[in-house]
This record gives structure tokens, C-alpha cells and sequence, in this order.
């Protein structure tokens, strides 16, 4: 699991059952309740340059619903795929109403990872999955606790085990325990590292405090960090058409509950041996419709908007929920 302040709550989450045979798809009927006003009880739309769209609550009875960590639409703003941080894929479509506004979760199914000999893994310090990319049909997956970059065909039906795992770069011995890779996104496809795959670290510092990333592909591979700002520490990130990198963020204390935070990283300082910054976008706290925000995924309107699409991780606890939120990002 990505955050540490969530430790007193672990003792909720079930046991993965161990399996004999390959693990079946789960089909879940998921209810929603809708979230029309982002801050709560008050009727304003605007937050910075984000446009609250609408959100929704989602519950499903089944046992292993929860702890959605990460996800992907592959469709714009309709089908989507994801990852739980308890070993498992998820697959799913966004309803809408006649205003495009998110109305429910339709045809979610959920199915355990495997290992090579097609076998449910029940371990779940070895499928703590944390980021993801999808591109042309390939799943790129961050793991923490045992770090690495895995690829994987998609197939709803017939998810197997990886068929490649990547070079990551950053030294292992510098990647805490659970602080591990929690973004997974590509670059601009036309810029100076020409779509190739970013990863950044959760709270993997740095001797001045910086947290480690790297571009793992094209022709400007290698490490940099990225600048860390306050108590925050990184839970996903997408790059916007613009070349920037929009990163999700998240802090926990006691007495403030927990926040939510975007912070826009100029696309030029993500580069080799550089360290990485820009400003904070917006910054949530428990006065808003937030739980523990852990998934973000960027994509584009019919009509050519900026989107940004945040879900959360409930870590199967019966203290938080699960959350999709969508926001328009006005140019700033």
C-alpha cells in the first residue's frame, strides 16, 4: 500500500484466499451515488484553473472491491482499466448523463493477477501495484515492495503473468520499502523524450531530500528527482498536451486529516540529472468531497477539453470510500 499514515487501519483488509485453480473474472454490480458539489455544502465550480465536473461514491458488495490504486482510460473518459494494490486488475466503463456529466460505473469486473504458471497470487507484498500506463494494448505496471516495472498484455478475459519486465534505473538500494514507483505515464510523444516511459517514486529521497524518478525510455533515459514540496508525497501523474507533467499528491496528519494536492511539473525540468518543479494547482482538504486520492489519469473531451479524472483507494476500510471525481483544466 502506498501510505504509511493508513498502517492503523491494515488490520481490515481480508485475507486473499488461496487458490488452486486460475482465478475467475469477478463481475461486480457497483452503486454510485452522485457527488455534485466538490466542496461541501458550498455551489462553486471553479478551483484554480479546475472545473469541477461531477463525482461519484462507489460501493459493490463484493469482498474484493476496493483498493483501486491506479487506472487508465482506453477509451476517452468511457472504458477504462486499472490496478488494486491488493494484486488485482480491474476493468470498467463511466456512464454519463445527457449533461456528460459521470452518472455510475457500468460492466466492472475485477481478476487476480498471476504468476507463470497462471496461478493467483496471494502475496500481496509481491502485486503491490501502484502505477500503470496503457499503450497500444500493453499494461506497464509499477510495484512497490518488491520494485519493478512489469508489462502485460491486456486481455480482460485471460490476464497473464508478464511478459517483460523493464529497467527502471534508479538504484534499487535507494527505493524504500514502501515508497516505491507510484507513477507510470509517457512523456509527450513529440517532445524531447518522444513518449518514452516516466516513472516516479512515492517518497524515495534523495540526500537533499528530492524524490527519485527516471525516464526509462527514449533517447534521454536517466534518473532525476523531483523537487519535494511540504509534507507531500506523489500518488500518480499523467502528462497534459502541453508537454507539463500534472502530479497528484497527498499528505496525512493527525490533526489536519488528509489533503489532496496537484502540482504542475514544467515538462523541461523532467530531464536527466535535473531536478524537476513547478507550481501547486489546487490543494484539497477534508472539507472537500477527498479520500485518500491515489489514481489520476489526464484525457480529452469530444469538444477538445483538458480532463482530469482522480479516483481513491479505500484500502478496504470501512473509515474511508471510494471516489471518482472529473475536473475540466482551464489553460492558466
Amino acid at each position: 500500500m502506498a501510505a504509511s499514515f493508513f498502517a492503523t487501519l491494515l488490520c481490515l483488509l481480508p485475507l486473499a484466499p488461496a487458490h488452486a485453480d486460475p482465478a475467475p473474472v469477478e463481475r461486480m454490480e457497483i452503486t454510485v451515488r452522485p457527488i455534485e458539489k466538490f466542496h461541501i455544502g458550498r455551489d462553486e465550480k471553479m478551483f484554480g484553473p479546475l472545473e469541477f465536473v461531477g463525482g461519484l461514491e462507489m460501493t459493490a458488495s463484493a469482498n474484493d472491491f476496493g483498493a483501486l490504486s491506479a487506472f487508465r482510460f482506453v477509451t476517452p473518459g468511457k472504458d477504462f482499466v486499472g490496478v488494486a494494490d491488493t494484486g488485482f486488475w480491474y476493468f470498467g466503463s463511466i456512464a454519463r448523463d445527457a449533461q456528460g456529466r459521470p452518472s455510475g460505473v457500468e460492466n466492472f469486473r475485477m481478476v487476480q493477477m498471476v504468476d507463470d504458471t497462471g496461478h493467483p497470487i496471494s502475496e500481496k507484498w509481491l502485486v503491490d501495484a501502484e502505477g500503470l500506463d496503457v499503450k497500444d494494448g500493453i499494461a506497464t505496471v509499477g510495484f512497490e515492495r518488491d520494485h519493478r516495472i512489469s508489462q502485460f498484455r491486456i486481455d480482460p478475459a485471460d490476464m497473464k503473468a508478464p511478459f517483460r519486465q523493464l529497467d527502471f534505473l534508479v538504484p534499487e538500494r535507494e527505493l524504500r520499502q514502501n515508497r516505491g514507483f507510484e507513477t507510470v505515464t509517457r512523456a509527450h510523444p513529440f517532445g524531447q523524450h518522444e513518449g518514452g516511459l516516466v516513472v516516479v517514486s512515492e517518497k524515495s529521497l534523495d540526500k537533499q531530500g528530492n524524490i527519485f524518478a527516471a525516464i526509462i525510455e527514449g533517447p534521454n533515459k536517466g534518473v532525476f528527482t523531483v523537487k519535494r514540496s511540504g509534507d507531500f508525497d506523489i500518488t500518480d501523474g499523467a502528462f497534459l498536451p502541453n508537454g507539463d507533467l500534472l502530479l497528484l499528491e497527498r499528505s496525512y496528519r493527525i490533526a489536519d486529516g488528509v489533503k489532496m494536492r496537484l502540482r504542475r511539473i514544467y515538462g523541461e525540468s523532467v530531464a536527466k540529472g535535473q531536478v524537476a518543479d513547478g507550481p501547486v494547482l489546487f490543494t484539497a482538504d477534508m472539507a472537500y468531497q477527498i479520500d485518500n486520492m491515489e489514481g489520476l489519469d489526464v484525457w480529452q473531451r469530444a469538444d477538445g477539453a483538458t480532463m482530469v479524472s482522480i479516483i481513491s483507494d479505500d484500502n478496504h476500510s470501512i473509515l474511508q470510500r471510494n471516489l471518482y471525481l472529473e475536473f475540466v483544466l482551464h489553460a492558466d
